[in-house]
């Protein structure tokens, strides 16, 4: 994968998790849960820490790519 492949996955990856975070924490106000209960949902939620872990596997990539 190239830098450019890899800049691209990275920006697709976190708005995807940015959107996920955003509907969660919409859905979360409506319901009128708690902040603390939603920030829990958001630090639980098994894609987005998939999101995360994902994030960071390119940004090694991109930092060993950059070193290379």
């Amino acid at each position: 994968m190239d830098q450019q492949d890899l800049k691209l996955s990275k920006e697709l990856i976190s708005s995807y998790k940015k959107r996920l975070e955003k509907e969660i924490i919409d859905r979360s106000m409506k319901l009128r849960m708690p902040q603390k209960k939603f920030e829990e949902l958001i630090h639980n939620n098994n894609e987005l820490i998939k999101l995360k872990e994902a994030l960071k596997q390119l940004e090694t990539e991109s930092d060993s790519h950059s070193k290379a």
